[in-house]
């Protein structure tokens, strides 16, 4: 009976940890699509409380587009390119690489031509060509964000980073990417990790009992 008890627990807290989606700190996880969600112990002030969307892994190099820090620059200031001009929509910190250089993230139900199909609906934009036809095109701002520089790893490098508990992968969603509240969604993801992490620390220890044949 109380191994039955157990397992029923056991059972339960999966139930509840389901909605949380799938969390992990293996690097054989990561992969374009995936959210780093920054552990508290990650310091590093290129990244501390960040979460970044991985927009391509290879081994030999993997780029990623910090998608919580905005700033309250207009992209019309911000790019010099007449397409801009009518943009008011602010633009966000991608990383600390090539902080000159420009992509953009589109949430579209149509293929975009041109753009690089990262998960779902959502797609980079990193050509200057189709960043200027994106920039003219009346496309929301609410699926559209403009971002200087980009996050870089190896692939060595950032497993290394997953190896000393750096970051959490999570499944990305596009909800979250074109979030409109992205100064909190560190903190909402990272408390979802927490909430997991605690309610598997609490399933209780039953040795299965051995019964010999």
């Amino acid at each position: 009976m109380a191994l039955r008890g157990w397992f029923l627990w056991v059972m339960a807290a999966l139930a509840c940890a389901a909605p949380l989606g799938a969390q992990s700190t293996s690097a054989k996880d990561l992969a374009a699509g995936k959210f780093l969600v920054a552990g508290r112990s990650l310091l590093d002030p290129n990244f501390m409380e960040t979460v970044v969307l991985l927009v391509d892994y290879e081994e030999s190099g993997v780029v990623g587009l910090v998608i919580n820090r905005r700033t309250r620059l207009p992209i019309s200031r911000a790019l010099s390119v007449a397409e801009a001009k009518g943009r008011p929509e602010p633009v966000y910190i991608g990383g600390p690489v090539e902080v000159t250089g420009v992509m953009a993230l589109a949430r579209s139900s149509a293929d975009i031509q041109g753009a690089k199909h990262v998960f779902g609906d959502v797609y980079l934009i990193a050509t200057k060509t189709l960043l200027d036809k994106s920039l003219a095109s009346p496309i929301a701002a609410s699926a559209f964000h403009v971002y200087l520089g980009y996050a870089g790893w190896s692939g060595p490098q950032l497993r290394h980073e997953m190896e000393v508990g750096g970051w959490f992968i999570i499944p990305g969603d596009a909800a979250t990417v074109f979030d409109g509240d992205p100064g909190s969604v560190w903190n909402r993801l990272i408390e979802r990790t927490d909430t997991r992490m605690a309610m598997f620390d609490r399933l209780p220890y039953a040795p299965i009992p051995y019964a010999p044949r």
